[in-house]
């Protein structure tokens, strides 16, 4: 072995051990060509990798003494000689460029006087995933067959790094993907769910948890709007402080004012001491005003002043005391249509609405109810002692057809009621025991979401009896969203 190639072999040793330390692609391309030039000492150089998204099927990635990737690739795509090479797989060498009748029509090589050229592939199996190419104006005969015989040898382990280096990076990505997964579990112990809107919905979340931004969540009823506000609560700066829920629709006009503000001694007949408000109990904390689009007019004014001023007065006060509360909203109605109909204030609505969260309803996230489902019967069985283990495939196959109208609460409700009932360890379709709904029910031409809703609502109760309690078992709602419903619809009389 003659000393040139003891050199060359213990170079391509030494190059070996470096080039496979670096993990970064690009850095591991520049030092490719770095180490190449230096040791051929070339005056140029440059690296293309395939790329078949390029009109020319490869793109300049590194470059050495040239002006611009596009000088690089009209020095030597004029000469044919990438182009060569990413097709045949084939090294090219010239002793004498100017002299070689293979570059005669180059006027690259002529204008710029390159005497010698050397360029390999980079070869991964049987694959050519781009090249290396070096040239010289100083000297013919500056490459020959060793130089191409290291420089082939180069190649190939140049080729192996680069591929380290794409799997490495692929490996980067997925294991942010899985910690972003370990996260979201982890942040949000108890909310279920993979579908690409839920997903979204989270992310948002978030986002937010770390600061102290108004937050509005709308959705319909029964999609999670609690459970969120509460996790951003939980997982937030005010964790380790109180968090308190009122739903706006629940409580009479009369009422509400007096137990989000407070109240003086004296204010009204049967105040006989002062008595703190629910903003009040949160300070520090965090307030969700939950079904929000149904708080009166003459409060929403004095809510705006809480989130402008941080301050309230309590009923029959002349007080004003500061208050540090973060302000969670939730409605499922459009709040745009409760503004231009007069029942909302648009500049409430914007103090409210620095973040909206949209919970996507459970017909539009139809990846999530097997699990959601599983998990449920899980917590059910534990909870009433039952041996129910799964559910059956056509169970699985009905809960996926349902409409769900009622949400994430109608499938847990249907679910813990299946458990309760039945007599195996494997939930059957019957034990769910779901309404059967025709199409001409579900498609009926014309029929808008709220509308349908109160068909449904009127044939449950019909089947019922009236009984409302059973109603909104079977609807999976609560009670007193389906008193609130029927107030509404002026049926409150039944």
């Amino acid at each position: 072995m003659s000393e040139q190639q003891k050199d060359n072999f213990t170079v391509l040793y030494e190059i070996a051990q470096r080039i496979n330390s670096i993990l970064d692609e690009q850095e591991l391309l520049e030092k490719v060509l770095e180490t190449a030039m230096s040791h051929l000492d070339a005056e140029r150089g440059y690296v293309v990798m395939v790329n078949p998204e390029d009109k020319r099927g490869f793109s300049v990635v590194v470059l050495k003494n040239f002006s611009s990737p596009k000088a690089a690739d009209e020095s030597a795509a004029s000469s044919s000689v990438i182009n060569n090479v990413l097709k045949t797989g084939e090294p090219v060498l010239t002793f004498d460029a100017l002299s070689d009748e293979r570059f005669e029509a180059s006027r690259s090589i002529v204008a710029q006087q390159i005497l010698s050229i050397i360029c390999v592939p980079l070869r991964l199996q049987d694959e050519t995933i781009g090249a290396i190419y070096l040239d010289s104006t100083k000297s013919r005969g500056k490459f020959n067959n060793d130089t191409l015989k290291f420089l082939a040898v180069f190649g190939n382990l140049s080729a192996v790094a680069v591929e380290n280096a794409k799997r490495y990076d692929k490996l980067k990505d997925e294991n942010a993907r899985l910690q972003n997964e370990v996260t979201s579990t982890n942040l949000f112990p108890g909310i279920i769910g993979k579908s690409k809107q839920w997903t979204a919905a989270l992310d948002l979340v978030r986002r937010v948890v770390d600061t102290d931004v108004s937050v509005l969540i709308t959705g319909e009823s029964g999609t999670g709007k609690e459970l969120i506000a509460r996790a951003i609560h939980n997982q937030g700066r005010r964790r380790d402080t109180g968090f308190m829920a009122i739903n706006c629709s629940a409580i009479p006009e009369q009422l509400l004012e007096s137990e989000l503000f407070g109240y003086k001694k004296g204010a009204f007949t049967g105040a006989n001491g002062d008595k703190k408000g629910l903003i009040e109990y949160a300070d520090g904390g965090t307030l969700l005003l939950d079904e929000v689009g149904d708080l009166p007019m003459s409060l929403q004014a004095k809510l705006l002043r809480v989130l402008q001023e941080k301050e309230i007065r309590r009923l029959g006060d002349a007080e004003t005391r500061k208050v540090d509360v973060r302000i969670i909203a939730a409605t499922n109605k459009n709040l745009h249509d409760e503004i231009k109909g007069g029942r909302f204030r648009e500049d409430l609505y914007f103090r409210l609405n620095v973040v909206e969260i949209h919970l996507p309803a459970l017909r539009e996230r139809t990846d999530d109810i097997p699990v959601l489902a599983d998990q449920f019967v899980r917590t059910a069985a534990e909870t009433h002692g039952r041996s129910v283990k799964k559910i059956a495939s056509g169970a699985m196959s009905r809960l996926l057809r349902h409409p769900w109208y009622g949400n994430v609460r109608e499938l847990q409700n249907v679910v813990e009621r299946a458990v309760v009932l039945s007599r195996g360890e494997e939930l059957s379709e019957e034990d769910l025991k779901l309404e059967q709904y025709s199409e001409e029910e579900l498609a009926q031409t014309g029929l808008t979401l709220e509308e349908f809703e109160r068909k449904l609502v009127e044939k449950t109760l019909n089947e019922t009896g009236g009984n409302r309690t059973r109603t909104a078992e079977k609807l999976g709602v609560s009670l007193r969203w389906l008193q609130y419903r029927l107030k509404e619809w002026g049926g409150d009389s039944r």
